[in-house]
């Protein structure tokens, strides 16, 4: 199988963690180098894009749902419709809510100007931070369990959808803070400490500190 993307995008990393807790093996192939099947993957060049023999899909979402489907064990997604569709409201949560603040703060912060060689929008950055970050974090500060996890009290899907754009959020700067949200701060700690997660983190955290030279002065 071949998961096309960087894991710095969420929804890339989001993918990837799945597929690892899923014991799937897969690789991980840059969008530019996959060619006529990226292509056809993810018509409109949405990261990540999904290969497995003839088949190809794009979404985190429906490569997930593709994987689940296909390897039941570890079960991910809840099977009782309640904690189902929590779980699914979580991964909501992360991919809109978080995804879109700390998507912006990264974008302009980190890939703009490391990337594209170009300044980015510091001041939506900013806005991004000062606005719609806390309202994001307060929601989990208020939900975030003591222990455990959000759904079920064991790992599931709510708990990687929503530690991955918090992840992306604190390489752009803003992490979570233990004085002000120190329920949600732990709780998404807990989830990074996860190998599968905590190998990723690592590798972006040196890939990235290797990009800091090529920004703008």
């Amino acid at each position: 199988m071949i998961i096309y993307g960087n894991s710095l995008s969420p929804f890339v990393r989001k993918t990837m963690v799945f597929a690892t807790e899923k014991g799937v093996e897969f690789e991980l192939v840059a969008p530019q180098a996959g060619g006529e099947a990226f292509k056809q993957a993810s018509p409109f060049g949405k990261m990540p894009g999904f290969k497995d023999g003839d088949f190809l899909i794009s979404d985190s979402t429906a490569i997930i749902t593709y994987l689940e489907a296909i390897k039941p064990e570890p079960n991910l997604i809840p099977t009782d419709p309640k904690a189902r569709a929590r779980t699914i409201w979580y991964e909501e949560y992360g991919d809109t809510i978080v995804a879109a603040c700390s998507g912006t703060m990264f974008f302009n912060r980190i890939v703009s100007p490391r990337f594209f060689g170009r300044p980015g929008d510091l001041a939506a950055a900013d806005e991004a931070q000062k606005t719609a970050f806390p309202k994001a974090a307060d929601y989990l500060e208020s939900v975030a369990p003591a222990s455990g996890y959000l759904v079920e009290d064991r790992f599931t899907l709510a708990d990687i959808a929503v530690a991955s754009p918090f992840a992306t959020a604190s390489h752009a700067g803003c992490p979570l803070e233990a004085k002000s949200h120190p329920k949600a701060a732990a709780y998404v700690a807990r989830i990074l400490e996860r190998p599968s997660f905590a190998k990723l983190i690592a590798q972006e955290t040196q890939a990235l500190a290797a990009t800091a030279q090529h920004e703008p002065a």
